[in-house]
């Protein structure tokens, strides 16, 4: 039986990017199980709030396009801070305001993530940083380390966030007033944000000046277009079931509390995070783009049943399954863009392939919204989701199958 991948000693700077992305995940986490639940609360329709949540996913990928493209030029730590600043920016109105139009510009204009995935620019620049700063033949092994200690992190946060939810209710707090004090509590993570970006090395910095390019790209343009493409498909079909959307699900269709809530994905991400390991051993043994597709149609057919299941244990059970291999794509998906472009064209890369599936992702909420508000309608965002995965994973093995590469093939071809 082959032994699980051994976790990497990692220098300063890594440290300080895998402890950026625990405190961001752990934000994401803990917003995304309360955050449509806080929404209606406050009194906005199903159809307000798949709005608001589309508005939010497509604000950010405005806001990653215009700091990702110029991170290389003008610095990847300054671009970092930003990126904090803009968490902040839109968690302080969601805390102090009950107007539709001041939460949509806030969430248009700040970083929010109603999905408990990764939102902004901050991931594209994180991976950019990683590949600087590690040799070519341990990236995907931290990668999966990175992704992992997110998973975890964003699972931690969906128990702290459901479970301080329900305590505050216990306490006598309203339940929109406790909704607030997690969405308070994000807020403050994206001011501890910031004093980590600031502590981070001039080594995370592109190696060398920048030549214009369009997009940020060169000679990688081709292969980053297609990739984002079949990328932003992938995102539109999982953006019916973000997270957000899966806890006001199960709440419409079980009557599950925010406590509840909290457990169930608490137990998710922690199934996701673990499967991104064993994706290390399977990419380095069959490629990257076979580990993508053959892991991610399963976890799609589980996605279909779960709406399927006449019991709140056995839906959960099918959404447990799903996410025990659903995130296997993830941390090959990264290693594989970074693996295909030239160093100093990363940032823009991750960039253009991160904004491409906020992108879709920012579509498909408003969509799902208003099927939420028809009980007969309520299991429809599942199938398509699953449906148009399915779709997604096929174009992707028909289209890079032949340009497939594992682990040491990334390495040899990062040297030459």
């Amino acid at each position: 039986m082959a032994s699980s991948p051994r976790r990497p000693s990692l220098g300063r700077d890594v440290r300080l990017l895998f402890l950026t992305r625990i405190v961001r995940m752990a934000a994401y986490g803990f917003l995304s199980v309360v955050l449509a639940l806080y929404l209606a609360g406050l009194g906005f329709s199903e159809g307000r709030i798949g709005l608001l949540l589309s508005l939010t996913l497509a604000g950010d990928a405005l806001v990653s396009l215009g700091i990702t493209l110029h991170a290389d030029r003008l610095g990847r730590r300054r671009m970092l801070l930003a990126g904090a600043a803009l968490m902040v920016g839109a968690g302080v109105p969601f805390v102090l305001s009950r107007s539709f139009g001041v939460l949509l510009v806030a969430a248009t204009l700040g970083v929010v993530s109603p999905s408990g995935n990764e939102v902004g620019p901050f991931l594209a620049l994180e991976q950019a940083a990683l590949a600087q700063v590690l040799p070519e033949a341990r990236r995907t092994a931290v990668f999966a380390w990175y992704h992992l200690a997110g998973s975890f992190a964003t699972a931690l946060g969906a128990l702290a966030g459901g479970w301080a939810a329900q305590a505050l209710q216990g306490a006598g707090w309203t339940p929109v007033a406790s909704y607030r004090a997690v969405v308070a509590a994000y807020a403050a993570a994206g001011f501890l944000l910031a004093l980590l970006f600031l502590r981070l090395g001039r080594a995370v910095e592109a190696p060398q000046p920048v030549a214009p390019g369009r997009w940020g790209l060169h000679g990688s343009k081709a292969v980053v277009l297609r990739l984002s493409a079949l990328f932003s498909l992938d995102a539109f079909a999982g953006g019916f079931v973000i997270q957000s959307i899966l806890a006001y699900w199960l709440h419409l269709r079980f009557g599950v509390s925010p406590g509840a809530l909290g457990s169930i994905f608490f137990a998710a991400n922690l199934l996701a995070g673990l499967s991104s390991l064993y994706a290390v051993r399977l990419a380095a043994r069959i490629g990257y783009i076979r580990t993508m597709v053959f892991t991610h149609i399963p976890s799609n057919v589980l996605l279909i049943l779960v709406p399927l299941m006449p019991s709140l244990a056995l839906a959960v059970a099918m959404l447990l399954l799903r996410f025990s291999i659903s995130q296997m794509d993830v941390p090959t998906r990264q290693a594989y863009t970074m693996a295909v472009v030239a160093p100093e064209e990363r940032s823009a890369a991750a960039g253009i392939t991160g904004i491409a599936r906020t992108t879709g992702a920012a579509l498909s909420p408003g969509l799902a919204g208003p099927l939420l508000a028809v009980p007969a309608l309520l299991g429809v965002p599942f199938f398509l989701a699953g449906g148009l995965k399915i779709l997604y994973d096929l174009l992707l093995y028909r289209s890079f199958k032949a340009a497939d590469l594992g682990a040491s093939a990334a390495g040899e071809q990062d040297r030459r």
